[in-house]
């Protein structure tokens, strides 16, 4: 039999003291992904709170992706998502340059430190890849059009290999927050065919197995845009 929900002091913010006692109930119970949870009457009355209460905790809970409520059916355990630190990350960051440099130095840091158990897990068909979407990049940048999606994919294919799930989406979240808060902050790139040509130095790199030289493309692909931030950063204080 599954242990009951503890009963609250009544502290001055219940609700997020109810959203703990809510996760304690999960952890405590093993619940995993599509597990339900009590009906709102049971819990509210088990934690000895007004079921507005506990409907406030369970908003807040479904806004972190650990809980969802599922009309006319209940609660349930949610599946791990990155979606929620994604829109909480891209709608932080429309605002800070501070905050959006280092993130960009974060994802440039995992990049290069596990760019070689990528390559080494590579396939021909991923290099083939890699080449196929250089080649897309140079023509949109030929033509000044937009490459992000060219960009995002490069960089997913370029990690795929690895076998580290989490590392790929967590370097997907990077990549759609900075360029979300990019778009916020209006920071264009002012020189497409020099981006394709970062691009150009990776695969190529990547391609004939040259670890430490793909390192060092990774780390200087991330220069002019760093740059293009510490410049910005630097009018808003002069």
């Amino acid at each position: 039999m599954s242990s009951r929900p503890k009963p609250l002091d009544r502290p001055r913010l219940l609700h997020i003291t109810v959203q703990e006692s809510l996760k304690a109930f999960i952890t405590d119970n093993r619940l995993a992904a599509g597990d339900p949870l009590p009906p709102e009457g049971a819990l509210a009355r088990a934690l000895q709170v007004s079921r507005s209460s506990v409907r406030e905790a369970v908003r807040a809970l479904e806004s972190l992706g650990i809980i969802e409520s599922r009309r006319g059916v209940g609660v349930f355990v949610s599946a791990f998502s990155f979606a929620p630190l994604l829109d909480n990350l891209a709608f932080g960051l429309r605002d800070s340059l501070c905050e959006l440099k280092e993130l960009l130095e974060i994802r440039r840091a995992l990049e290069v430190a596990t760019i070689g158990d990528a390559m080494r897990a590579m396939s021909v068909d991923d290099k083939a890849e890699l080449r196929r979407i250089v080649d897309a990049m140079h023509d949109r940048a030929e033509h000044a059009e937009d490459f992000a999606a060219e960009d995002q994919e490069f960089h997913r294919v370029l990690f795929r290999s690895g076998g580290n799930v989490t590392l790929g989406r967590l370097l997907d979240v990077f990549w759609v927050a900075f360029a979300r808060a990019s778009a916020d902050l209006k920071l264009h790139n002012t020189a497409p065919l020099a981006t394709w040509q970062d691009h150009k130095a990776i695969a190529e790199a990547v391609t004939a197995g040259e670890v430490e030289t793909a390192r060092i493309r990774l780390h200087e692909h991330y220069e002019s845009i760093l740059t293009l931030i510490a410049e910005r950063m630097a009018r808003r204080t002069s």
